[in-house]
């Protein structure tokens, strides 16, 4: 990819800089970073640039002042927020600014490279790769999502049984989702994504066949839950936040499973597992796949329980 899209990261975090050009630089993309937004400006100024990712709270120069300068003084440049605080308000208002997307902070890789592909691809006039048949989003899918959307269309409140028939049907929201269902029920981007944002059942990123929910509360904590995660992340070779590679699990942590007696605990799908230990929590884990783990993880589980 040399010679590609030059991108600027702008952050007043230089761990989240050095992360970010540690990712893309691998993948060939020319990278530099600026810490802050005024800095960021002095840089755009000389021109040169076809991407801005932008944290939202800066000093000085914040990232929604920074983002107006841009599409008033060079609108040709795409831009993505970088961030550890996606208030509904404020990715609204984003939205309403004509971002392609953001990223939550801390990102995994693999989110990053996404959404930087679906920039570049802005960048260049292209379409999204969801968009296009026989990929991510298929016409039969499609299809069905139009029926769902032309069901609601005129009816008060569609909003938020359209999203859920429609994670139903594609199995999360993206970003192409999200602008089909706003197009079709005639409401602003941002509105649809502030639904999206704001209710915890909805989810912008792919999930696994089975959710693994583990608590991250006081009493879990108290009780061991990080040994837990850790023994768990090992095992499935994510973390909180992704998906396996083969599409079976996924991981999500959360402030409270309302089983304070049982910590530390963990839900997987609709099923709360308790008094957990590393060893304990992976045999779970092997009766949804036995390949996970292997048979001292079952021998484990087995002394614990006798």
């Amino acid at each position: 990819m040399a010679g590609g899209p030059k991108i600027l990261i702008v952050d007043d975090e230089p761990v989240v800089i050095k992360s970010a050009e540690r990712v893309l630089k691998s993948e060939g993309y020319d990278i530099e970073g600026a810490g802050g937004g005024r800095e960021a400006i002095l840089k755009l100024e000389k021109g040169g640039y076809d991407l801005v990712f932008t944290d939202l709270k800066m000093p000085e120069v914040d990232g929604l002042t920074l983002i107006k300068w841009i599409k008033k003084t060079n609108p040709h440049i795409g831009i993505v927020i970088i961030t550890g605080y996606p208030s509904q308000d404020t990715i609204r208002d984003a939205l309403e600014l004509g971002i392609i997307d953001y990223v939550p902070k801390p990102f995994t890789p693999s989110v990053l490279l996404d959404v930087t592909e679906r920039a570049v691809q802005w960048s260049e006039g292209r379409k999204p790769k969801e968009d296009k048949a026989g990929e991510e989003f298929p016409p039969a899918m499609a299809a069905e999502l139009d029926r769902v959307i032309g069901a609601f269309r005129n009816v008060p409140g569609g909003l938020i049984p359209v999203l859920q028939r429609a994670q139903e049907i594609v199995g999360y929201l993206p970003p192409v989702v999200q602008k089909r269902i706003a197009k079709g029920l005639n409401l602003s981007e941002a509105e649809v994504h502030g639904v999206v944002s704001f209710y915890s059942f909805f989810t912008m990123k792919p999930r696994g066949d089975h959710n693994i929910r583990v608590c991250l509360g006081t009493a879990c904590y108290v009780k061991g839950i990080e040994g837990v995660l850790e023994k768990i992340e090992e095992n499935l070779k994510v973390g909180i936040g992704e998906t396996t590679g083969d599409r079976r699990f996924s991981i999500e942590g959360v402030r409270c499973l309302g089983a304070c007696g049982l910590a530390p605990v963990m839900m997987i799908d609709q099923e709360t597992y308790g008094a957990l230990t590393p060893a304990k929590a992976i045999g779970v884990i092997k009766g949804f796949d036995p390949s996970v783990g292997g048979a001292e993880v079952t021998a484990a589980a087995a002394q614990e329980e006798g």
